[in-house]
C-alpha cells in the first residue's frame, strides 16, 4: 500500500512549492447520531481495523485562477492584478502504533509542491490554505507530525471513539486527561469546526478554515513543537497547548529557548447547542505569544524621524508580547444542515508573526450534507468572512511598510470581505472533486484594488 501511495502521488506531482498545513480527516464534531456531518470519507484502499496500527494517505490538489482586476497601484507584496493561475498539492502518509490501551505513537510524512497565486502575497485571507509563502523551502518530503499520545483515565466508564490518524483508540474513558508531546500543528486540536476546518473536503480560505486573528505558533509550513494537555468530561473539555515560536515572521526555524520565546493557547469547549434540542458546540479561545516581534507604532516613529519607509524587522532582538481571543460556534440546524460562526480579536500593536495579517475577524457559514439528495459522501457550503486590522497596523502599511504577507506601497483602508462557496462530489471510492469560487472585496485591506474573483477546482484522493 505504501508503494502504491507514493507511486501515484509521484506520478501526479508538479514542481515543488510548500503548503501551509495539512488537515487530517475530521470525525463528527457534534454527536454520533447526527447526520449534519458527512460520514467518514471513503478511501481507495481499506484501512486497518481492530489492530494496533494505522496506515493511510491522502493527496490534495487545488487549482485556482483569477482574471485581471482593477488596481490603481501595486507593491512588492500585492496580489498580481493580471491574470494568474496556480496549482498547489499536499501529499501525506499517516502512520501510527498503539503501544497499549493508553499510549500511542503517531508519525506523519508530507510532501508539498505546486505554486500559489502571487506566491501567497497580497491577501490577509488567502484563497488556498494548502500553500506556504516561501517557495525556496526544500522540495523533499518532511516530518509533519511526530508525537506521543498518552491517556490518563479519570473514570471507569468508557465511550466509543472513532479511529483517526490522530487517535487510534476505539474507546476512551469518559472522563480523562490526554497529553501529547512532539511535533504537530495547533489547528489539529484547537479551534476545530466540522464546517470550517478542512481544505480536503470543504472551504480553502485561510480565514474561513481558521480564526484569522489567531496568530498560532508555527513555522512556515504551519507546524510547531510543543506539549498539549486536554481534559475531557461528558459535555465539556479544556485544553492547554505550549508551543515554540519561529525566529522571524513566517520563518522555518523555531527558537529552542522556551523560557524566552514561547506561546500559550487555552480553549474551553462546551458541547451544548444554542438551539434547544439541537446539538451544537461553543468554543472559547485565548492565546499569548512571546517572540522577537516588532511594534508597529515604534517603527512608524523611527521611520518618520529618518525620513524612510517603516520596516517592522528593523529593530534589535527583543521579546515582545502578542495576545488575542476567539469564539467558535457550531450548530446543527436540521439533520443535514450545520451552521458555524467565528469571531477573533488580537491586540494589533505587535507584528503579525506566524499565521496571517488579521487583527479582527468575523466569519459565518453553513454546510449541507448530500444525503438530502441521496449522495451521503457529497457536501456543499457557503461562508462569508470580514477581516480587519488595527489602526497602528493600518498606518504602518499606509506609510509604505511591508508585512510578511501585505504591502501595496500605500493604503486606502477598507475591510477585506470574502465570500466562498464550494461543492464536493464523491466520484468513486476515495476520489472526490470540488468546484468552488471566492469573491474578495478590498484585497489586502485596500479600497484602491479589486474586487477579485477566484474560481477553483479541487481533486482529492483518500488512500
Amino acid at each position: 500500500m505504501v508503494i502504491a501511495f507514493w507511486a501515484m502521488t509521484a506520478a501526479l506531482a508538479a514542481p515543488a512549492h510548500a503548503q501551509q498545513r495539512d488537515d487530517p480527516p475530521q470525525g463528527p464534531a457534534l454527536n454520533a447520531d447526527s447526520e449534519a456531518d458527512s460520514p467518514d470519507p471513503q478511501s481507495m484502499f481499506p484501512h486497518f481495523k481492530d489492530t494496533r496500527f494505522w496506515l493511510s494517505g491522502q493527496a490534495n490538489f487545488i487549482f485556482q485562477t483569477h482574471p485581471p482586476f482593477d488596481a490603481k497601484y501595486s507593491g512588492k507584496n500585492s496580489l498580481n492584478p493580471n491574470y494568474e493561475k496556480a496549482t498547489s498539492r499536499v501529499l501525506t502518509l499517516y502512520t501510527g502504533l498503539r503501544l497499549n490501551n493508553s499510549t500511542e505513537i503517531l508519525v506523519d510524512i508530507e510532501e508539498a509542491g505546486g505554486t500559489a497565486l502571487s506566491t501567497g502575497l497580497g491577501l490577509a485571507g488567502d484563497t488556498d490554505l494548502d500553500i506556504v509563502r516561501n517557495p525556496l523551502l526544500s522540495k523533499a518530503p518532511y516530518l509533519a507530525r511526530g508525537m506521543i499520545h498518552k491517556i490518563f483515565a479519570l473514570s471507569k466508564d468508557k465511550v466509543e471513539s472513532e479511529r483517526t490518524p490522530l487517535s487510534l483508540f476505539d474507546e476512551l474513558p469518559r472522563r480523562r486527561l490526554e497529553v501529547r508531546f512532539g511535533k504537530f500543528t495547533l489547528p489539529d486540536f484547537v479551534d476545530l469546526n466540522s464546517v470550517g476546518s478542512d481544505t480536503h473536503f470543504q472551504f480553502s480560505n485561510w480565514s474561513v478554515d481558521n480564526n484569522g486573528a489567531w496568530d498560532y505558533a508555527a513555522d512556515t509550513r504551519g507546524y510547531t513543537v510543543g506539549v498539549m494537555a486536554d481534559y475531557e468530561d461528558r459535555n465539556w473539555g479544556f485544553r492547554f497547548v505550549e508551543g515554540l515560536m519561529p525566529k522571524v515572521a513566517n520563518g522555518i526555524d523555531l527558537v529552542w529557548r522556551p523560557w524566552q520565546v514561547h506561546a500559550e493557547n487555552f480553549e474551553f469547549e462546551l458541547r451544548h447547542g444554542l438551539i434547544p434540542k439541537k446539538p451544537g458546540v461553543v468554543r472559547i479561545l485565548a492565546y499569548t505569544n512571546y517572540a522577537n516581534m516588532g511594534i508597529y507604532r515604534d517603527q512608524i516613529i523611527q521611520a518618520e524621524q529618518n525620513h524612510i519607509a517603516p520596516d517592522i524587522t528593523r529593530h534589535p532582538w527583543h521579546i515582545t508580547r502578542k495576545y488575542g481571543f476567539g469564539v467558535n460556534l457550531e450548530q446543527n440546524l436540521t439533520r443535514n444542515l450545520t451552521a458555524f460562526a467565528r469571531w477573533g480579536w488580537d491586540n494589533g500593536k505587535t507584528e503579525s508573526f506566524a499565521y496571517t495579517e488579521i487583527d479582527l475577524t468575523v466569519a459565518e457559514g453553513v454546510k449541507v450534507n448530500g444525503a438530502k439528495w441521496h449522495r451521503k459522501q457529497d457536501r456543499g457550503g457557503i461562508a462569508y468572512v470580514s477581516n480587519g486590522i488595527k489602526k497602528d497596523h493600518q498606518n504602518y502599511l499606509a506609510a509604505g511598510g511591508f508585512g510578511f504577507l501585505l504591502g501595496d506601497g500605500k493604503l486606502n483602508y477598507g475591510r477585506e470581505n470574502i465570500l466562498e462557496a464550494f461543492y464536493t462530489a464523491h466520484v468513486w471510492r476515495g476520489i472526490y472533486i470540488a468546484p468552488g469560487v471566492q469573491h474578495i472585496n478590498n484585497p489586502g485591506y485596500n479600497r484602491d484594488r479589486g474586487p477579485v474573483v477566484v474560481p477553483s477546482f479541487r481533486a482529492h484522493v483518500e488512500f
